[in-house]
């Protein structure tokens, strides 16, 4: 009788140790932060056992999607003010708010001669095209507005906006050659200390207001030991160097 057990009990180990009693969280994840997320997953999966589902729009339209009841257990907003308003409406697992990043703005264009590191192509309008995401929902266009009106350039530019429903659209319209240049979180043409491809103008940050990035535990995750452990691990070193390495600051 000793020997089935001894293997029963050698199964149920080998079972913990596979990671299948481990939970799933599912992300809801502002655009701006996709590149970090899917390179944080992996990480995240190997420490903690847990898998971690992500899925991706603009701040608003995820806003919208939790409060017509969407499945998600954690929110990585774009902004800090998204998150403040589900706290308020009681959405939100009471104390779980925190800034995980600090989102930095840039003029990119695929044109590796287009941008010379200054504002001067933007000043010059010698372009048919700008884009920037839609301000009503995604934080880094409401940031790109904000840089115009510094400039004084927003009625210069109006009839050339294309505008992306979000920031990852935004990025494509460039990307693509659709516009010739555009505002776009730097996280999306960043990676370890530079711009990884075309030209771009870093856009200081004295020219809009902190692009602070807040995540919060929504109600779903209440209860799921694998939000408490993203939360965590995002407040960890491992993450920090990610999330570093694509511009952000902490």
């Amino acid at each position: 009788m000793l020997k089935p057990l001894k293997h029963s009990l050698l199964a149920l180990g080998l079972i913990f140790a596979s990671g299948a009693f481990a939970d799933e969280v599912k992300v809801a994840v502002a655009a701006n932060f996709t590149a970090p997320i899917q390179a944080i997953a992996p990480e995240f999966e190997k420490a903690t056992g847990h898998k971690l589902v992500a899925s991706f729009g603009a701040t608003g339209q995820i806003y919208a999607q939790i409060k017509n009841g969407a499945p998600f257990d954690v929110f990585l907003s774009a902004d800090d003010s998204t998150p403040a308003k589900l706290e308020s409406e009681d959405n939100i697992v009471p104390g779980s708010r925190f800034t995980y990043a600090i989102g930095s703005l840039v003029l990119w264009s695929a044109d590796a001669s287009y941008l010379d590191g200054s504002d001067a192509a933007l000043k010059a309008g010698q372009f048919k095209h700008l884009s920037i995401a839609n301000p009503k929902a995604a934080p880094y266009g409401l940031a790109a507005t904000q840089v115009l009106d510094k400039l004084g350039l927003t009625e210069a530019v109006k009839s050339k906006l294309v505008e992306g429903q979000n920031i990852t659209q935004t990025h494509q319209f460039v990307s693509t050659g659709n516009a010739e240049l555009g505002f776009v979180a730097l996280s999306q043409v960043y990676k370890d200390g530079q711009v990884t491809s075309g030209s771009a103008w870093i856009v200081p940050d004295t020219m809009y207001d902190p692009i602070k990035q807040d995540a919060v535990i929504l109600k779903q995750g209440a209860n799921n030991p694998a939000a408490a452990a993203l939360v965590k691990y995002l407040k960890g070193p491992e993450a920090a160097k990610v999330i570093k390495s694509f511009g952000y600051k902490l």
